[in-house]
């Protein structure tokens, strides 16, 4: 092993020296398989990023956020990363004999998770190296590649497939409006009680290919949703209890929720008809940093009023105090299923300094928070109270 993602070319392929890196993972993966898969992801992900952002564009990053990949690796193959406002997929096999490229459904037909271009990654484990062979983009996926429904995967011969990456930088200096991505139709949206009975029975650890137990609209659109996709990862893992808004300011913010940039805060509120300097009160909440249009923000949420009553507040603010939040910006609150309901949200028609939400919730309900432009590394997230 090696500490340095070192590349070279043979016969026009990248070749990358292994960054060194402990297979015991942090994460825990309900099978044999699931853990090796990760094992594989995390070793491509971390050399090749290393050489990417070294060597090519230092903006690259793991695409939604870090923090999912666990999720993702659970039940597919692959890994995503942005960059330059495109997005690559990282194949990675173990296969000695490489002649084909296999793409996971999952990568190509859900079009939240659809990329631009896809690579074939060869590791060899024992001699310490990685080999990009060849890429291809979604557009020759979806015209030249063969769909598999036994396995749920677009597969393309090396022959279609272009060998030297250097090409993809070329292709889109001289190039910029090559079209790279094929039309994908939507996924019918899935109703709550669905997903409900979907998670609870996909939960069970013996099923060890839950992909391909549920026609694949129905499963693409439940791990669309990163809420529903974490929740499968953690019954899958026996975690029966999800973790709460209330546990997390009893007990701490969970390590999942931490990854995600969540953390306990003191806030200093009016309380309830007062405006004097007197009535403030400390009250504990939690927010996170978000990053949106190139500025940062920062999201709140904290119990108010009479705790029985279960009402929460959701703000958000300008990291820096000095700066307002621009027209057109929205701060909205979606049930698990991501609909819409009465007085879910709060719209910037003048510069302003902070949008805000309220809502009443019964014990155990959860909801999805929502901001307008979308923030970097954003997926739905439940929060469940």
């Amino acid at each position: 092993m090696f500490d340095a993602a070192v590349g070279f070319a043979v016969d026009n392929d990248l070749v990358l020296e292994m960054i060194q890196t402990s297979p015991n993972l942090e994460h825990n993966y309900s099978t044999s398989g699931g853990f090796q898969r990760a094992w594989i992801n995390h070793v491509c992900l971390s050399t090749f990023l290393d050489w990417l952002q070294g060597d090519i564009t230092p903006h690259a990053r793991v695409h939604p956020n870090t923090a999912a990949l666990p999720s993702f690796w659970e039940v597919v193959n692959g890994t995503a990363i942005s960059f330059d406002n495109s997005r690559l997929v990282l194949l990675p096999t173990l296969a000695m004999d490489v002649d084909e490229l296999r793409v996971p459904q999952e990568w190509v037909d859900i079009p939240e998770l659809v990329a631009d271009y896809y690579l074939a990654v060869q590791l060899n484990s024992d001699a310490g190296w990685m080999r990009v062979f060849g890429y291809t983009t979604h557009q020759q996926l979806k015209t030249v590649g063969v769909y598999d429904a036994g396995d749920r995967t677009y597969s393309l011969e090396s022959d279609h497939l272009i060998s030297d990456l250097n090409v993809l930088w070329v292709t889109r200096q001289l190039s910029p409006e090559e079209i790279t991505r094929a039309p994908v139709a939507p996924l019918p949206p899935l109703p709550q009680t669905q997903a409900d009975n979907l998670l609870q029975r996909l939960s069970n650890a013996d099923i060890k290919f839950p992909r391909l137990e549920v026609p694949f609209p129905i499963w693409g659109a439940l791990i669309a949703h990163g809420g529903w996709r974490q929740r499968l990862y953690e019954l899958r893992q026996g975690i029966v209890q999800p973790a709460s808004i209330g546990k997390w300011l009893e007990e701490g913010v969970s390590n999942f929720a931490q990854q995600l940039g969540w953390k306990r805060q003191q806030f200093t509120a009016l309380s309830s008809g007062m405006r004097s300097r007197e009535s403030q009160e400390s009250i504990l909440g939690l927010s996170r940093q978000i990053l949106v249009a190139g500025n940062t923000y920062e999201l709140r949420v904290f119990p108010k009023g009479n705790p029985d009553e279960q009402i929460w507040r959701f703000e958000l603010r300008c990291a820096n105090p000095e700066n307002m939040i621009p027209v057109g910006f929205e701060l909205r609150l979606l049930t698990e299923d991501l609909q819409q309901f009465p007085n879910n949200e709060d719209r910037a028609i003048t510069p302003v300094e902070e949008l805000s939400v309220e809502v009443m919730l019964e014990s155990g309900e959860g909801l999805v928070w929502e901001v307008i432009p979308l923030p970097r590394e954003y997926e739905p997230e439940i929060l469940r109270f």
